[in-house]
């Protein structure tokens, strides 16, 4: 008893035919368009989610703008008196220890005190001069530009 195999003797190649593909030498740049468009809408709609988000109504000012660093560290005075740190509501016998812990962790910018043009000038040069005797000599105020009227 036999078996045939059905080879003809040489090892099937013919049975098995190899298609030749070519490569393709072209970038595709569709989906990079995609993913780009995607992080376009992401960032815009995130962008303003970023700002302080304190409200405050801040005082006009003729004064030229600062530039900017890198991640502001902003302490913010509402109409009512409550102090901020970014977002967080603090005390002002608090403000000295949250800021020398943030400044154990290399902060060397500025920071912006953000005062509501209703709140008293003594209130906000008592926060000033909390933030200075913590240590920290760069301190600015943050105020509206005044919309000039051609």
């Amino acid at each position: 008893m036999g078996v045939a195999l059905g080879t003809n003797g040489n090892g099937g190649r013919n049975a098995r035919r190899r298609r030749k593909t070519t490569l393709m030498h072209e970038i595709n740049v569709t989906p990079m368009v995609d993913v780009m468009l995607v992080l376009l809408i992401v960032f815009m709609v995130a962008a303003p989610l970023l700002t302080v988000g304190v409200p405050v109504d801040l005082p006009k000012t003729k004064a030229q703008s600062m530039s900017g660093d890198d991640e502001p560290l902003a302490v913010t005075i509402q109409a009512d008196g409550t102090i901020f740190l970014q977002e967080t509501v603090i005390e002002l016998d608090e403000l000295t220890p949250k800021l020398l812990a943030i400044a154990e962790n290399g902060y060397e910018e500025r920071i912006y005190v953000r005062g509501d043009k209703t709140v008293d000038y003594g209130s906000v040069m008592q926060v000033m001069g909390t933030i200075n005797r913590a240590g920290f000599r760069r301190v600015a105020l943050i105020t509206d530009p005044v919309e000039t009227q051609n």
